[in-house]
């Protein structure tokens, strides 16, 4: 690896850890209200969402099949790491299978 390929991925870490940071300290100020209380739960899901939505719409038929998958593992209430898990599996699958 080149040393400017490792300065930027140093780099790249120093933010992430900065981002963190500065989110720990700015929660630090806030009263965290039932309200608030609803929106940070929420905001986990809107992130994965978020995350999982752009790779289903280009994934083709395994994206979907994942995600079909991983709907049904959170409905029979197996817990979201199951379903995760359920999902990558059914995608490496499906596409082992040229789906």
């Amino acid at each position: 690896m080149s040393a400017a390929a490792f300065a930027l991925i140093l780099l790249m870490a120093a933010v992430t850890y900065a981002t963190r940071i500065a989110g720990v300290a700015a929660m630090s100020f806030v009263t965290v209200t039932p309200r608030i209380a609803v929106f940070l739960k929420a905001l986990t899901s809107s992130v994965l969402v978020a995350i999982v939505v752009p790779a289903v719409i280009h994934g083709g038929r395994a994206g979907w099949i994942a995600v079909a998958v991983a709907a049904a593992i959170v409905f029979a209430r197996l817990g979201v790491s199951v379903a995760i898990v359920g999902g990558i599996a059914a995608a490496a699958i499906a596409r082992q299978f040229g789906l």
